[in-house]
């Protein structure tokens, strides 16, 4: 491939260049840290780093105390990311890819990697690359380009649905319709496959057959199965004998074992089988196996998992494939079994996890975590639909769903609008016509070696890559610099974490740029394979107390990395007290950045940069993702799951919910997270990411309930009752999972989940007997206006 013709007209539209000026032969240098705006260098560059300037030694980088790493987002959506239609220049020491901060030697066609320093020759087709004939990978505006990898045999991916049907009539058809509505949304190329499971587990055949009659294979509900096992009982290869039959007629062996095979039979495309699913799903009953009183179902869902796991594995190894379990209970039969069929026996509690008495949990997590390794080392994906006011084991699948990139969805019923919008949302269309999916991606990270990669936290599972940039000291998943990704989409975003090593005896001069690169290799749906490389270029600072460190801090990344950091340690550190290591660190952040006089609390704050981190601390404490009280182990696991994945802009909405104040004075203003915010003549926008209440005043309430907005003089009031609906709606349209909406008035009893979220800063105790302004007062509506309340989606 010429680079030529594609680089001259990248270079005539956007080269700062353009008009034969040369480009500079050293490499560029990064922004200065006082002038950085962080979001729009994110929407540049696809990352945010904790520290955009780095103390020069391992002591000085200790003294900074709060953890060097970057939220890198692979998959981001960037409208002047230039994609390119031929492979990228590697380095053939370190694997790093040429970007606009290596230095070029146009002359000799050399290039000097900016990560290791090694010297490489240009392949042959950048020949005629000069000052001013440069490709678009060294164009100083593009330090993110994306690559058009050759993929041989480009296959569509496949989805496994994996309904449960112990349940009644009406929820079962109440799924069915949700699954219809799944295959309605896939394009006509991608493969299905139907696995259902009651006491048992039956695989569908969807191939058309000429006596009119579908065939589905029934195994039992209390075996693990594995590939080898299921293709002798699927039959999905020629035994023995039938090799020997065929073997003087190699081709006509040849053809029988393909039509034997799973693609044949039991995993089709969309448009040769979408009639037979249909079909198939209209003829399925709730579960027959008897259900005594006093008894829950029997349900195998582990062995189901692992049937549709083995199923998918024999058609689409190392190809996009998800696993997507639709379940409305609890496992209760088999290996991965959540809780006894006998209901005198509770399901697990966050106190059973702290007194040990959780019975199935170790065998449980154990088996699911094993599965979730067999998915990861196939590159395909498992999501869980829970749909049930019980818990379904969702703590136990967690880090199998997480490890394969997966997604939990949480309803009351399979009918609720939440859910049937959360599978709309994660089946949305680019403008292109595919999928906002893709799969079986790699995450590689490059660092200079003055830095070392300590891990990474969120949906991947480590590979076994050895570099010298391993440090000892692990965060998250860590001895490895590269990671596999099953399933991603535009908001994944992955937590690096980096250690400084260089020593104290070897300073580096201030002001000195150092590059750390992000590589990720994934298909789109349609089988194309893409490249997406990210390079970043900062500064090294003196020392810790650097006037570049204080003003390169980024708070809100810094929170996103110490809550991703906080929630794995408190889930696989056993003896870890969390909220004093978060305490801690906070106090020794502030010794080291606050400004105070001695002896003299009143005096102290925090410089500008670091403004609202302690509010975000505060918040981190008391959120659902340490607190376990009054949440499932289920849902602090979604909560969880939903931490480790998300932006840094929605992870800050988790962390520290937003709250508007809609009035008709002006337009809505954010305020604090206070019951003084509650007031009778404002509508309140709560948005929590997981919930979004839309809370009316007293009066507001009372106004509504005589009807003032359907007359034609109270048309300011009508607008003003549809705003904050309108927002909460937009809100809701860009997330999956779909969040809960809740419209509620001051005083009824839906409110409560507005006053959980605010701080009770005024009681009976500081303003008097119930005053205005008080928690009581805003419990009971000020003006005593009592409300119904209405909750979109929920109960």
């Amino acid at each position: 491939t010429r680079v030529t013709p594609v680089s001259t007209r990248l270079r005539r539209r956007h080269s700062p260049r353009a008009g034969g000026a040369s480009a500079p032969r050293g490499r560029r240098a990064p922004p200065p840290s006082g002038a950085m705006d962080f979001s729009e260098l994110e929407k540049r560059e696809g990352v945010r780093l904790s520290w955009n300037a780095w103390p020069s030694s391992r002591i000085e980088a200790t003294r900074v105390v709060l953890p060097f790493g970057a939220v890198c987002t692979p998959c981001r959506a960037m409208p002047e990311m230039p994609v390119l239609p031929y492979g990228p220049v590697v380095c053939t020491e370190c694997s790093a890819v040429l970007n606009p901060y290596c230095m070029m030697d146009y002359h000799q066609k050399r290039w000097q990697c900016c990560l290791c320093n090694t010297g490489n020759a240009l392949p042959r087709n950048y020949h005629e690359i000069s000052e001013q004939n440069l490709p678009a990978e060294l164009f100083p505006a593009y330090t993110t380009v994306e690559y058009q990898m050759q993929n041989k045999s480009p296959r569509p991916p496949c989805f496994v649905l994996v309904l449960d049907v112990t349940m009644s009539r009406e929820e079962l058809q109440d799924a069915k319709d949700s699954l219809g509505q799944l295959v309605a949304l896939l394009p006509e190329e991608c493969f299905v496959a139907l696995v259902t499971f009651g006491s048992t587990v039956t695989i569908h055949e969807l191939c058309e057959t000429s006596h009119g009659m579908s065939k589905a294979f029934v195994l039992r509900g209390n075996d693990d199965v594995e590939q080898d096992k299921l293709k002798k009982l699927l039959g999905l290869e020629l035994t023995p004998e039938e090799h020997a039959y065929y073997a003087q007629n190699k081709q006509r062996g040849s053809h029988v074992a393909e039509e034997a095979g799973a693609m044949k039979r039991f995993v089709l495309p969309v448009s040769e089988c979408e009639f037979q699913l249909q079909t198939v799903l209209d003829e399925l009953s709730p579960d027959p196996s008897p259900t005594e009183k006093g008894t829950r179902p029997c349900r195998c869902t582990g062995v189901a998992i692992a049937a549709a796991q083995a199923l998918v594995a024999e058609s689409h190894s190392a190809q996009g494939a998800r696993v997507m379990v639709f379940t409305s209970g609890p496992c209760t039969l088999g290996p991965g079994t959540i809780v006894g069929r006998d209901m005198s026996e509770n399901i697990r509690t966050h106190q059973d996890f702290a007194k040990s008495n959780a019975k199935y949990w170790k065998q449980a997590n154990n088996y699911y975590n094993s599965l979730g390794v067999r998915l990861a080392t196939h590159a395909h994906t498992l999501d869980v639909f829970a749909c049930s006011l019980d818990q379904v084991g969702l703590a136990e699948m967690k880090t199998a769903v997480d490890q394969t990139g997966g997604v939990m969805v949480l309803a009351e019923q399979f009918r609720a609008e939440s859910f049937r919008q959360s599978l709309k949302r994660m089946f949305r269309r680019d403008e292109n016509g595919m999928l906002d999916m893709y799969f079986n991606g790699t995450f590689s990270v490059f660092c200079v070696p003055q830095v070392m990669v300590q891990g990474a936290i969120g949906p991947v599972s480590a590979l076994a890559v050895k570099s010298r940039s391993i440090s000892e000291n692990e965060v998250g998943l860590g001895q490895t610099t590269s990671w596999r990704c099953c399933a991603m989409n535009q908001s994944t975003s992955l937590a690096v974490y980096y250690e400084i090593i260089n020593q104290h005896a070897n300073p580096i001069p201030a002001g000195t740029p150092f590059y750390l690169q992000f590589c990720t290799r994934f298909k789109l749906s349609d089988g194309e394979i893409r490249l997406r490389v990210m390079t970043v270029a900062r500064r090294w600072a003196e020392s810790s107390a650097a006037h570049d460190i204080v003003q390169g801090f980024d708070q809100e990344a810094t929170a996103t990395l110490m809550a991703r950091q906080a929630t794995f340690r408190v889930e696989h550190e056993e003896e870890f007290d969390l909220l004093r290591w978060l305490d801690r660190t906070l106090i020794r952040v502030g010794s080291k950045f606050g400004e105070y006089a001695k002896d003299a609390p009143e005096t102290f704050r925090m410089p500008g940069p670091f403004a609202i981190y302690p509010q975000f601390m505060f918040n981190l404490r008391r959120s659902q993702f340490l607190q376990t009280a009054n949440n499932s182990p289920d849902e602090t696991a979604f909560y969880r799951l939903m931490m480790g994945r998300e932006t840094v802009l929605n992870s800050l909405v988790m962390i520290q919910p937003t709250l508007m104040s809609y009035t008709f004075n002006g337009p809505p203003t954010p305020v604090l997270l206070d019951v003084a915010s509650i007031t009778p003549d404002s509508i309140l926008l709560l948005d929590t990411f997981f919930m979004i209440v839309v809370h009316a005043g007293a009066t507001i309430a009372a106004w509504r309930k005589a009807n003032y907005q359907d007359q034609p003089e109270h048309e300011a009031f009508r607008e003003l009752l549809a705003k904050p609906v309108a927002d909460a709606a937009a809100a809701m349209a860009i997330r999956c999972p779909t969040p809960r909406l809740v419209e509620c008035d001051q005083g009824g009893s839906q409110a409560r989940f507005l006053l959980a979220k605010l701080n009770p800063s005024s009681t009976h105790a500081t303003s008097g007997s119930g005053g205005v302004g008080s928690y009581e007062s805003a419990i009971a509506g000020g003006g005593g206006y009592g409300g119904e309340e209405k909750d979109i989606g929920g109960k």
